[in-house]
């Protein structure tokens, strides 16, 4: 998030995770409380759609991290959701039986999103979804994308998955960015955190560890099958 509002417990309150909601979950609002310092476009994006995307980091009991976005790249806002103006949630996964609009199913990320769902792959022994502007747009129905929109996709890996099979993800997701025109950026799901695909299928005994992002921090580890 490029601006994050301050948390709404105090400094030491206890943290931890609420496994009802995971990061790129998206949440159905029945309100967004204003705070300080949020920006002026909060409000119209808010009203527009009123979801938020959960985030990686910690919250206290009956709150959740979570992201507003705007109409750019640039208007993403950081903020603190009350458990209890929650309405439903959307994981990524859910949103492979979404379709966009007839006019918007030509734009490259839906393009290529319908050629991963479409194709047989090994991405099909697996738990994905999409997230980023594709996800956002089916899950609210507000024109998100755009014609230069990469697709993002989560991919569920809670257990440990041989070098062979990361590698036939990576290609699979490397033909269908080809055949759309544009770029599929692939975060697998480990119990230590998000991990980039394009990383993991690169690690090899010379390359001892990956980057993966968790609700506690970012960290470098050699194995991101082994929790923290």
């Amino acid at each position: 998030m490029r601006v994050c509002a301050a948390p709404p417990f105090a400094p030491d309150a206890p943290r931890a995770d609420d496994a009802r909601w995971r990061a790129h979950d998206l949440l159905r609002l029945a309100r967004l409380t204003p705070v300080a310092g949020e920006p002026d476009w909060v409000r119209s994006a808010f009203a527009r759609a009123p979801f938020a995307v959960v985030r990686r980091a910690q919250a206290a009991p009956g709150f959740v991290a979570a992201g507003v976005r705007g109409a750019t790249r640039a208007e993403r806002f950081g903020t603190w959701i009350d458990v209890e103006d929650i309405e439903s949630s959307i994981p990524p996964e859910a949103l492979l039986v979404a379709a966009p609009s007839s006019s918007r199913a030509t734009l490259a990320a839906f393009v290529a999103l319908a050629a991963l769902r479409e194709t047989p792959s090994p991405l099909h022994d697996f738990v994905w979804g999409p997230t980023g502007s594709a996800g956002f747009e089916l899950a609210t129905l507000s024109p998100t994308l755009t014609e230069s929109s990469d697709l993002d996709v989560l991919i569920r890996l809670p257990e440990r998955r041989d070098a062979a099979t990361i590698h036939a993800l990576a290609t699979a997701l490397a033909h269908a960015a080809q055949r759309a025109g544009t770029r599929v950026d692939a975060q697998v799901e480990t119990p230590a955190g998000g991990v980039a695909l394009a990383e993991l299928a690169q690690l090899a005994p010379g390359k001892a560890r990956v980057l993966a992002r968790a609700s506690d921090g970012a960290r470098l580890v050699a194995d991101p099958w082994q929790s923290s």
